[in-house]
């Protein structure tokens, strides 16, 4: 199994093995939290602090979309942050501090799907569960039923996805990370993040419209 290519980014850590910057890479982009992230690395203890409560639930979340396992993902996310702050000094800010924190959260989670190759569950449990609660929350039977017979099938269709399909769908279209940047994280072309994140949408269309749950 790959992992992430954090090199392509120009950092790298725990999300791959670098070798710092050099005057041909790219400059580094803007990033909000680029002020909070300088102050961290000066060993500014409030600062991370700021960025955990800040990313946490976006990177805790990302895990529950890659394992399907709300505890697995809360530990995947500690784990995250602890290789992040031993690492932070290698990052140069040539990509959002996010999306490389993403990095080091997908490289954790590939370590866990090795540990239970056997067992894998589903990716994007947590969008079923997601669509469900919206479902719930309309106060339309119906329309609730509907929708709970689409995240299953949209559940059980995320699990015949081939890995990098599921891996381009999930950071591009349910965690909407920009194209260059995925192409980043799993070391490919953003041309073939595109082809792959459009093929297993063509897979999940073709697989609600058989069970004729497709809208829209």
């Amino acid at each position: 199994m790959p992992r992430v290519n954090a090199d392509a980014l120009g950092d790298h850590g725990s999300a791959a093995r670098g070798h710092g910057p050099t005057e041909t890479e790219p400059a580094m982009i803007e990033d909000p939290l680029r002020p909070l992230v300088e102050r961290a690395r000066r060993g500014d203890v409030e600062a991370w602090a700021r960025l955990y409560h800040e990313l946490i639930a976006p990177i805790t979340r990302h895990l529950r979309y890659l394992t399907g396992d709300a505890d697995s993902a809360e530990d995947l996310a500690q784990e995250t942050f602890a290789r992040a702050m031993v690492d932070l000094p290698s990052f140069v800010g040539r990509s959002r501090f996010s999306t490389w924190l993403h990095g080091v959260a997908l490289n954790a989670a590939r370590r866990h799907w090795r540990k239970r190759r056997n067992g894998q569950r589903a990716f994007a449990q947590l969008t079923a569960i997601a669509i469900v609660r919206e479902a719930n929350a309309q106060g339309e039977p119906e329309q609730a039923a509907i929708q709970r017979r689409r995240a299953a099938a949209l559940y059980e269709l995320l699990q015949t996805l081939p890995e990098p399909l599921r891996e381009a769908f999930i950071l591009r279209d349910l965690e909407a990370i920009p194209l260059p940047e995925v192409a980043a994280l799993l070391g490919i072309s953003a041309g073939n993040v595109a082809v792959r994140a459009s093929r297993a949408r063509a897979r999940i269309r073709e697989g609600l419209a058989r069970r004729g749950l497709l809208t829209g």
